[in-house]
């Protein structure tokens, strides 16, 4: 709690609080050259409360082109700071943060991503570290290996993904030493039984950073990676029976991708009509997205949340979306977007031509009013308050 010395802080047992309630749902660096690691990268001291945010090592925050979780964090350490906390951010170099950078890589290892050997060193190098900090913020997931066997301050980790079988035997695991937060209401009720989600804090982004667009470009929009998941073979289909030039802003990175793009999507591809840009910049995203008339989010599974959707909301695009997992929560109906029936690509084929007519004002004001990255800050700031008090009648989460 405020006021009381670091020490005796450290010796109280790491991860939640039991006396802390689920917060009501709301809406100088050590570096090496290559990716040769350094353990124990010093951290300095500063006044206030001292604020951990570990970023995953595979990407530079904020990233360079895809990346929505180091686009998350890259937003929230910045607000943060502005905020007046004291933030340190552990990230790979390349990073660019108004926080202290931490880093172990000069260069992010992306082509090692998913490798435990290279993922711990970076993780270990802020936990090894934990005491000189108020709270842990935490969004790798080797990272909650450490949160459960040690002591020291409260640690944050945000849900950045689905609920697969690891993932649910994982956070099973850890829930009651780790607070964990939903991005989204859906994902948070499909939590498994047992797991307790300390917070559900939707996305935001900083809507400077997202100008309106003029919509005349007159084309569909399709941004995401290549995997069955995101659909982009439905968006293709769509485009193609309706008429109308597509432009997709695609993901081909990982083997996986890689695959998926040649035996499903590249042989729909027809001459003249489908403009596909690999792996775009944050401006070339906005740009394709703002002149659209629609951006289609044919997504095959429960999205946990769907950034896509915000952005494109934000530079006044409506969306066209299949009513699954979070798209009901973050799209308004028949205002911002139109909500299909799952599979049905027919309706989601006839409902571009009213998506289309939908009011891109409200569309902007709609993310602005919901999902920007000061209501995000102010959310988590009021998580990490409740979880340094003494203690708190203990209320349900809805």
């Amino acid at each position: 709690p405020p006021g009381t010395a670091r020490g005796a802080r450290a010796q109280r047992p790491f991860g939640v609080r039991p006396d802390i309630p689920p917060l009501p749902s709301v809406g100088g660096s050590a570096k090496v050259a290559g990716h040769r690691p350094v353990v124990g990268a010093s951290f300095t001291s500063g006044p206030g409360v001292r604020i951990l945010q570990i970023a995953p090592p595979w990407f530079a925050v904020p990233p360079q082109s895809y990346g929505g979780i180091e686009q998350i964090v890259a937003t929230l350490t910045d607000g943060l700071v502005a905020a007046g906390h004291d933030v340190v951010l552990l990230a790979s170099g390349g990073s660019r943060t108004t926080a202290q950078l931490q880093t172990v890589y000069d260069t992010p290892p992306s082509t090692d991503l998913g490798d435990a050997f290279t993922e711990l060193p970076h993780v270990i190098s802020g936990y090894v570290r934990r005491h000189e900090f108020d709270l842990i913020h935490d969004h790798t997931g080797i990272g909650m290996g450490m949160a459960v066997v040690a002591d020291g301050p409260p640690v944050v980790h945000t849900l950045h993904g689905p609920w697969t079988p690891a993932a649910e035997r994982l956070y099973t695991m850890v829930a009651d030493r780790v607070n964990l937060v939903g991005i989204s209401h859906d994902q948070a009720r499909r939590a498994p039984a047992g797991v307790r989600i300390a917070a559900v804090v939707h996305n935001g982004i900083d809507m400077a950073a997202h100008p309106r667009g003029s919509g005349a470009g007159g084309h569909l929009a399709f941004v995401g990676r290549a995997s069955p998941e995101k659909g982009p073979e439905v968006a293709v289909e769509v485009a193609r029976r309706l008429g109308l030039p597509l432009r997709m802003a695609i993901k081909v990175n990982e083997e996986a991708e890689q695959r998926y793009w040649d035996d499903v999507i590249a042989p729909r591809i027809g001459a003249g009509v489908i403009e596909v840009l690999h792996n775009v910049t944050h401006d070339q995203k906005l740009r394709i997205m703002g002149e659209a008339a629609a951006v289609l989010v044919p997504i095959a599974w429960p999205e946990p949340f769907g950034l896509v959707m915000v952005e494109a909301n934000a530079v006044g695009t409506p969306v066209v979306a299949y009513a699954t997992g979070a798209a009901p929560e973050v799209l308004a109906d028949g205002r911002t977007g139109i909500l299909v029936e799952p599979d049905d690509i027919d309706a989601f084929t006839s409902a571009v031509g009213r998506a289309t007519q939908l009011d891109r004002g409200e569309c902007r004001d709609h993310a602005v009013a919901n999902f920007s990255s000061r209501r995000m800050v102010d959310r988590y700031a009021a998580l990490y308050h409740r979880l340094r008090l003494p203690s708190t009648p203990r209320m349900v989460v809805g």
